[in-house]
């Protein structure tokens, strides 16, 4: 697949810009029709809920909230007044609003004024749902009411709709993203056509899959939060991916092939763990329909369908795109070295190495160390609260944070979240006074019934977010409701939320176990090993629990969010840990598949772990923690997106993916891999047989003509392992291999240095050498007729590879 599209690189580009601009033109005729359905059945607020659609079914507008209050004298002074009710006519006479409740109409809006006469509000009904209204209608509602300001008189707004406006312009958390890649991957790469090849593929797959996500709104529920959740996770792994296969191909012509050859083994390698680790991502996501909450079935189709989307163009798309560069995938100054010196020995040098042979020698200090700091980050976790962010969570510079606030002093903290106690039918009398006599309750108002339903409005003492509200719904549900002998419930925006919070967290554990079990599956098959799985799931939970502990010091202590200028500290969304789990779970699995996928072939041809573990973490540690930072700085760029839940899921996903990836992945999973030995790769021989077989990496090449056969001449190798200085080197392990990875002869080196293997027969093989602490070296070798006198160089903290 990888040869055709090099090959027919112009059709496969324009099947791909032809499919980005047909979804693109077909989604913008259709425009959005994003709905989000929060369906938590056999709740008690929802049981509210439809007896509250019983009785007003034509209440489906948005409703949102002009506040002002004066610093001297009352709002209803005649000056105040001739201010603000021409406003509020001018705003109710606007095409798409259905009306203004305003306190200065009839005995009713008395109400609407404070205590004091100091601050009032007045409701203004959109004709459509807060993500339907149009956001000029909106601006010009903020600017006629904000118009009337002056000196002693203040006008602040409230509302979904009025949210929408101040938002930051669409697209501004992604282009930051996407520049701050393009910095990280220019200084990776060092080639500007290098540099473009991961964020177009990113663009397609993201493009793609944010135009398909749009059109399937009009066919099922799709939440406004899935595109943008869809785009953070898309960015993330298709510059990933695109990463790891690039970087192969720009190997694989540093090592003298062909730029066609080199796409053709890149993609037959990286490629199809980039394949296998899509698969894990989407996987977990699809997790998240074990918690049966509907809401999440939106976010699950428009996220896995544009992690699908990115992978299809990682291994369609960028072979053609590779085909147009050429050599050109290189920067200036590899080209020129090339030119001049020919190619280049695979090897691994500088720090990557360096880190790699440390975490050899020293693998148990290193993982105390990681676990430690993993488990201090981890304490906050302990004191997570799920609940629901609201625009008291705001910046306090935003103006639906002014009008929650101003609401609160005039009317208490509790008015911003009121509960509603709906009955259908008999005497609410009882219920009333019961209600009004519970503590923590500052008011209760009983509306006319409609359609045989009544609705009592209750106005909590506390915040909606606060622990002694959501103990005022048990009270009130467990206790007052029953003693008044009817059948009532709790229902609003804040019962719905510590509904929903309780139903997330009931289903939490079923949710970690189905995700996580099918990665140990997967990883088991893939790497024909019990440990390996076991260790992935193990530092899946670690990870989890660290980047939930940042996310609670940050969000829920408060630590840092002014810097951040993130508003207020609240409760944790309580759809975060379900999103946020199933994107960390397969990110991680990204991470683990690209490590241990190396170290695994490693393992096959050597059969050393030590090796293994070494090389395969010297290769991939400096790739893996390039693409961790790209995949922070799209992350932390969606602080700048405007919206509570994305900024929360940023950071979050932030802590997590560099947590995992600069901690976990290149410290904590390979010291315990040295640790644990050759029992990494264990498999019962009963298990083996009845596995299928999924490679991650491709099938070995039968032998050449030139490796060697069961008969011929016998002969030898040998020489001196010497370090750089000439100093020879005493028991250095020297191996002989076939080039397809098989072990044929091994001796270590004497106090002179010298070594000596047999050969069977003349041919081509590979002699490894491993030496603590001066690493290892790999080298082919052609044995004629006769012995090869072969010396090898061993320079400390260098790593090459067995090709």
């Amino acid at each position: 697949m990888a040869r055709w599209c090099y090959r027919h690189r112009l059709v496969v580009l324009l099947l791909w810009v032809g499919a980005l601009f047909g979804l693109g033109f077909s989604a913008s005729a259709a425009g959005t029709d994003y709905a989000n359905v929060f369906s938590l059945p056999n709740t008690d607020s929802k049981r509210a809920y439809d007896l509250m659609e019983k009785a007003f079914p034509d209440s489906a507008g948005d409703t949102d909230t002009v506040v002002w209050k004066v610093d001297t004298g009352t709002v209803r002074d005649q000056a105040v007044r001739s201010r603000i009710q021409p406003a509020l006519d001018e705003i109710a006479g606007m095409k798409g609003v259905g009306g203004v409740t305003s306190p200065y109409a009839g005995a009713g809006g008395a109400a609407q004024v404070s205590g004091d006469g100091r601050i009032a509000y007045a409701q203004i009904t959109f004709a459509d749902q807060a993500n339907a209204v149009p956001k000029e209608l909106v601006q010009d509602v903020v600017d006629t009411a904000r118009g009337v300001e002056r000196d002693g008189l203040e006008v602040e707004l409230g509302g979904q709709a009025i949210q929408r406006v101040q938002e930051p312009p669409t697209g501004l958390a992604e282009m930051i993203g996407i520049l701050a890649a393009a910095v990280v991957l220019f200084l990776a790469f060092g080639s500007l056509f290098a540099m473009l090849l991961p964020l177009a593929i990113a663009i397609f797959g993201v493009g793609t899959g944010m135009f398909s996500t749009q059109l399937l709104s009009h066919t099922t529920d799709i939440p406004d939060l899935a595109p943008l959740l869809a785009t953070l996770i898309g960015l993330g792994v298709g510059i990933d991916y695109a990463l790891f296969i690039v970087t192969r191909h720009r190997r694989g012509i540093l090592k003298g092939l062909a730029p066609e050859e080199s796409a053709v083994v890149a993609l037959d390698t990286s490629g199809r763990a980039v394949l296998f680790a899509g698969g894990t991502v989407c996987i977990a996501l699809a997790g998240m329909l074990v918690t049966n909450l509907r809401f999440l079935d939106g976010v699950v189709i428009g996220t896995s369908l544009t992690v699908v989307l990115s992978v299809l163009a990682a291994t369609t798309l960028l072979p053609a795109m590779l085909g147009f560069l050429g050599p050109r995938v290189l920067s200036r100054r590899q080209r020129r070295r090339l030119a001049e010196s020919g190619p280049e020995p695979e090897k691994a040098s500088g720090l990557a190495a360096r880190w790699s042979t440390g975490v050899q020698k020293r693998p148990r200090r290193i993982a105390a160390l990681a676990l430690v700091v993993m488990a201090v980050l981890a304490l906050p976790v302990l004191s997570l609260r799920l609940g629901a962010t609201d625009q008291g969570n705001d910046d306090a510079t935003t103006t639906t944070r002014k009008a929650y606030d101003l609401l609160a002093e005039g009317f208490g903290p509790g008015f911003n979240g009121p509960l509603q106690v709906v009955t259908d039918g008999g005497d609410t009398t009882a219920l009333v006074r019961g209600i009004k006599d519970t503590a923590g309750v500052a008011q209760v108002a009983a509306l006319p019934p409609a359609r045989g339903v009544t609705v009592i409005q209750v106005v909590p003492t506390t915040s909606p977010q606060s622990e002694e509200t959501d103990n005022l719904i048990d009270t009130l549900r467990d206790e007052v409701i029953p003693q008044a002998g009817v059948k009532a419930h709790v229902g609003g925006v804040t019962a719905v939320s510590k509904d929903f919070a309780t139903v997330t967290g009931d289903r939490l554990p079923l949710f970690i176990a189905t995700i996580i079990g099918l990665g140990f599956l997967l990883l088991l098959v893939a790497f024909r090993s019990l440990v390996v799985p076991l260790t992935a799931a193990l530092m899946n939970l670690i990870a989890a629990a660290a980047s939930f502990g940042v996310l609670v010091a940050v969000f829920q202590w408060g630590w840092g969010l002014d810097l951040l200028g993130l508003g207020k500290e609240g409760p944790i969304n309580a759809f975060l840990p379900v999103i946020m789990l199933s994107l960390l779970f397969g990110l991680s699995m990204d991470y683990q598949v690209f490590l241990v996928s190396r170290m695994h072939e490693e393992w096959v041809h050597t059969k050393d772990n030590a090796r293994a573990v070494r090389v395969g973490l010297a290769e991939t540690s400096r790739v893996i923690n390039s693409a961790a930072l790209i995949m922070v700085c799209v992350f932390l760029a969606f602080v700048l997106s405007g919206d509570a839940g994305a900024a929360m899921a940023g950071v979050g996903l932030a802590a997590a993916v560099a947590l995992d990836a600069f901690i976990l992945r290149t410290a904590l999973v390979p010291a315990m891999m040295h640790l644990l030995g050759n029992s990494n790769w264990w498999l019962p021989a009963g298990l083996e047989k009845r596995l299928p077989h999924l490679a991650v990496e491709p099938k070995e090449e039968q032998e050449s003509p030139d490796e060697p056969s069961a008969e011929g001449g016998a002969s030898v190798v040998h020489g001196y392992v010497r370090t750089t200085e000439g100093e020879p080197v005493e028991n250095a392990t020297v191996t002989l291999l076939t080039t397809g990875g098989r072990r044929l002869d091994g001796v270590t080196s004497l106090a002179d240095g010298s070594y000596i293997v047999s050969v069977p027969e003349p041919g081509t093989y590979l002699l490894a050498t491993t030496a603590t602490p001066y690493g290892s070296k790999a080298r082919q070798v052609i044995v004629e007729n006769g012995p090869l006198v072969h010396d090898v160089e061993l320079a400390e903290g260098e790593v090459d590879a067995v090709n």
